[in-house]
């Protein structure tokens, strides 16, 4: 039972209703918080540089989509230059001859050059080359000398003598020919470092040239080449109304 002197007083269970007084107190006695640090750590920079490098990216791909900005180049690309002078000519020759077989050969030329008791890693030149080339049979019309064409008197049977037919300087394919495999020896690699040889394949040029020629002599070409042109004149004279053609050859 309360006393009669506690009976007016408040009571101290309940607290009391924070006044603005008390808030602004309990304001000013509050620490403050930390400030935000400015920038972040550097993993924090390094992302904001990547975002923003690769955003440029974007921007400048989007604007040269447009066609705003000139294409991008690689300034590192390939470049070639051509400096060769126009053509020069030389010479005009007439020709009359009748091609009248072509053989396509290929070869491989297996050269290597070096020096005796001289070993191979010191002092050694080989290539391994296959040239490709093609050789042409032809008559030459210009040498039917006279007389050379005979008709008979009732003008139904004609005889012709032609020069025999020859073999046309080789041409070699630089297109289909290559270099399979190439040895070089110490000092020969030092000496293209110093002096270099521009024409040093050319030797192995003139080999293969050599051994196609000599194939086609051994091919029979000259044989097809007889029998291609006396085909062609017996129907081109047969047109022309004659029932015989003789066609023969003189000695080469």
């Amino acid at each position: 039972m309360a006393r009669d002197g506690d009976i007016n007083q408040p009571t101290r269970e309940f607290p009391g209703y924070p006044t603005t007084d008390t808030l602004k107190a309990r304001s000013d006695d509050a620490p403050e918080p930390p400030a935000p640090t400015s920038g972040g750590g550097p993993v924090h920079r390094l992302l904001l540089v990547l975002g923003a490098a690769a955003l440029t990216v974007v921007v400048l791909l989007g604007v040269q989509a447009t066609g705003i900005l000139p294409e991008f180049r690689n300034p590192f690309a390939k470049e070639q230059t051509d400096r060769s002078q126009p053509a020069l000519l030389k010479s005009i020759q007439d020709l009359s001859r009748y091609v009248a077989a072509e053989g396509n050969f290929q070869v491989v030329v297996d050269l290597q050059n070096d020096r005796r008791n001289v070993p191979d890693w010191l002092l050694n030149q080989r290539t391994l080359f296959v040239g490709a080339g093609s050789v042409e049979a032809y008559v030459d019309f210009a040498k039917i000398s006279e007389g050379a064409i005979v008709e008979s008197a009732d003008g139904k049977s004609v005889e012709i003598t032609l020069p025999a037919p020859q073999l046309a300087k080789t041409n070699l394919d630089l297109e289909k020919s290559y270099v399979f495999a190439e040895e070089r020896g110490l000092l020969n690699r030092i000496g293209d470092l110093v002096e270099g040889d521009p024409n040093r394949q050319q030797q192995v040029y003139q080999l293969a040239e050599e051994r196609i020629t000599a194939a086609a002599r051994d091919s029979g070409l000259t044989q097809r080449a007889e029998e291609n042109t006396r085909k062609m004149l017996e129907g081109l004279l047969r047109s022309l109304g004659y029932e015989r053609v003789t066609v023969t050859y003189t000695a080469p």
